[in-house]
């Protein structure tokens, strides 16, 4: 096989690539053997018509897709590799030759990887984020974490209070008829919560477990369903059951039970620490993140449309994936949505070329920094892998060769990228913080002046 390369314009190159009449052969061969049992000609049994009658009958092009279809594919495949170039795109692919007795010809117009030319990426300036921790933030996470490992009580002995959970019957009637939508049987509701009709909640206290009763309420103007949006509606209840959290104490039990802790104070400061962490984290992700916005921007890149294209279809078959996991199908997506899916890909376009640019930019400062991947790198991202995926690590290794790990190597290097931009990033107050400061520090002037006018 051949491949000869010719550079278009905004980074694009065409692949001609020559496939041997041999192969071509063998190609039409397999397609007549695929398609014999089904070719029924006068004076032959079915599926044993020699393949020269064939030929002769329907012409010798009857094979030709088939063939191509079987050599296009392993033979761009070995021409990628083959040519040299960093291929970004799919392949846009025209047959030239395809011809019993000679070679198979075709094309792959290709988008290869862009020149960047990159901006200031060291001492970026990003904003400075507050990520220390109030005793109140402390409390409130002990808070949820007491909520959550309550337990639901039955209270017989008294009516329905603010914060109770009611489980009722309801049915809801607008001008005497039902609605659709409107009941439900032994349906949980937390008094207070605010899920159901404003109003409905309330209407509920003081109302006792086997009561029968009416609500009335008014539907808000922006409400879901225009049909019922700004509605009186009258809702009969019956309530069946009411039941209160109980919540464990704030002691070393409860430390014990829902930690690796002994006392309720040790507990007290892992949350502490757990949410200074994870405040730590987020603001590191979202200065990175906004480093890395400044940088991609001030570099020039001219993305061909084909990467962009191709990264798009990428984002939404992963997303079409993660539906498949929920049970869902792309189809049933774009009737809840609302969308085509012209529509749908023309609103990934935008996040598309957000991420192409980003990769690129974080691509070229590895290169200029000569940043390198090491042995040791790629043990420990597999280490770490391994353990998220709760793998053996030599399991894993079996896993990550040839493409896979140089695939790797160079997220790797793009990691090491972004810690570079990070690390002589230049951290800065917010607007609104350094007008404050700026004020502050003029009325200390004016305080300080007025002092020494008073002496």
């Amino acid at each position: 096989m051949s491949v000869q390369v010719e550079r278009l314009e905004n980074s694009t190159v065409k692949l001609t690539i020559e496939v041997p009449e041999t192969e071509l052969e063998k190609a039409l061969q397999d397609a007549y053997n695929k398609q014999k049992k089904s070719i029924s000609i006068p004076g032959f049994r079915k599926g044993k018509v020699p393949r020269a009658i064939v030929e002769k009958m329907y012409g010798p092009a009857i094979f030709y897709n088939d063939a191509a279809d079987a050599l296009l594919p392993p033979a761009y495949s070995e021409a990628a590799k083959e040519c040299g170039e960093d291929i970004m795109s799919r392949p846009t692919i025209d047959i030239v030759q395809i011809e019993k007795g000679k070679p198979f010809i075709f094309t792959a117009e290709v988008a290869v990887r862009p020149e960047v030319k990159l901006g200031d990426y060291k001492g970026i300036e990003v904003t400075k984020v507050d990520t220390s921790v109030s005793d109140e933030e402390v409390e409130e996470a002990i808070e949820r974490e007491r909520e959550r490992n309550g337990r639901d009580v039955t209270v017989e002995d008294r009516a329905i209070e603010d914060g109770d959970t009611a489980v009722i019957d309801y049915e809801g009637f607008v001008d005497g008829v039902a609605f659709d939508g409107g009941s439900a049987k032994n349906q949980p509701l937390k008094i207070g919560s605010g899920t159901f009709i404003p109003g409905f909640e309330e209407q509920l206290i003081g109302k006792n477990a086997g009561d029968d009763t009416e609500v009335n309420v008014t539907f808000p103007e922006d409400y879901h369903a225009d049909d019922l949006a700004g509605k009186d509606a009258t809702f009969k209840v019956t309530i069946h059951e009411i039941k209160n959290r109980e919540l464990p104490e704030l002691d070393d039990e409860f430390a014990q039970d829902v930690s690796e802790y002994e006392t309720f104070e040790e507990y007290k400061n892992s949350v502490k620490e757990r949410l200074e962490k994870t405040k730590a984290d987020s603001a590191k992700s979202a200065q990175m993140n906004e480093a890395l916005d400044q940088v991609a921007a001030a570099a020039e890149i001219e993305i061909p449309d084909a990467i962009l294209e191709t990264r798009a279809d990428d984002m939404i078959n992963q997303f079409a994936q993660q539906l498949a996991q929920q049970g869902l199908s792309m189809d049933q997506y774009m009737q809840y949505s609302g969308q085509t899916q012209a529509q749908l890909r023309e609103s990934v376009l935008p996040d598309a070329e957000t991420r192409v640019r980003s990769e690129l930019v974080l691509d070229e400062i590895a290169k200029i920094e000569n940043i390198e991947i090491t042995e040791a790198d790629i043990q420990e991202e597999i280490e770490k892998m391994a353990e998220m995926y709760n793998i053996e690590v030599d399991k894993l290794k079996e896993f990550i060769v040839g493409d896979e790990e140089e695939n790797m190597k160079l997220e790797l290097a793009s990691r090491k990228a972004m810690d570079l931009i990070y690390d002589n990033a230049v951290f800065v107050e917010a607007e609104e913080e350094k007008a404050m400061a700026a004020i502050e520090e003029a009325m200390e002037e004016v305080a300080d002046a007025q002092e020494e006018a008073a002496e």
